[in-house]
């Protein structure tokens, strides 16, 4: 299988009609049917690597702000602790020294796109964490050693934005309606280029190579999934946008 790198959106994507809505939406036309999906999810921040092997996830509703229907929302796809436990086992074989969580609950960069992608909900779920404190370097590896699992039936999905920079968004959310500003657009359109190319080393120094970084992600880690879904695609992988 491919892997993917979604940007998620905010919670009330799934109220409102919106293109990426759409695409999403029809995203199970796009990839044959996995088993499981294993999701690095930039809501589950940890120090360390961790795997979530709950079986039956609950939900968590972080966010505030949003319609009430929202916190009604229920994603019930269960979890499978024996491929979190496999997930671990790779990580660590990676020396990446993962950690295991017995019980945590989709957090809604894992419910939100998969309630539109998958909407069933019966497929099995594990969420894995990015770890903010450390480089985009360490979550190729992170990926890389998540490669396996492509041959296994197994579904990659980094989850996390393009563009997150909450205080300019909400400064601009009054303005009339056009096109990116250029910031947003540059950034993306090196983002793009490298992935495309495969560039590795040039996207694990994002930090000091890419446009207007900091504009468009503050704190890394909603860009962070994107190098666990290259990693996982494999040594050499390069990206192609779907959207």
């Amino acid at each position: 299988l491919p892997t993917y790198f979604i940007s998620h959106g905010a919670p009330d994507i799934l109220l409102r009609p919106s293109p990426t809505r759409d695409f999403l939406s029809g995203f199970s036309g796009l990839v044959a049917r996995p088993r499981a999906i294993v999701l690095a999810s930039a809501h589950f921040m940890t120090r360390v690597p961790v795997v979530d092997a709950d079986p039956a996830p609950d939900m968590i509703y972080d966010f505030g702000g949003f319609p009430d229907e929202l916190y009604d929302l229920v994603y019930p796809a269960p979890g499978e602790p024996e491929l979190a436990r496999r997930i671990a086992g790779l990580m660590a074989e990676a020396g990446l020294d993962p950690a295991i969580a017995p019980k945590r609950g989709f957090d809604h960069g894992t419910w939100v796109p998969l309630m539109l992608m998958y909407p069933r909900a019966d497929i099995p779920v594990v969420q894995i964490a990015v770890q903010p404190n450390a480089d985009p370097a360490h979550h190729y590896r992170l990926g890389r050693a998540l490669a396996p699992l492509a041959e296994e039936n197994v579904l990659v999905i980094g989850s996390g934005a393009m563009t997150h920079n909450l205080s300019i968004f909400f400064a601009m959310r009054d303005e009339p309606a056009g096109p990116p500003p250029p910031w947003v657009t540059e950034f993306r359109d090196w983002l793009d280029d490298r992935i495309a190319a495969g560039a590795v080393e040039e996207l694990a120094d994002w930090r000091a190579r890419a446009p207007h970084l900091r504009r468009n992600h503050p704190t890394d880690e909603h860009l962070l999934p994107l190098m666990v879904a290259l990693g996982a695609a494999g040594e050499g992988a390069r990206g192609t946008r779907i959207h």
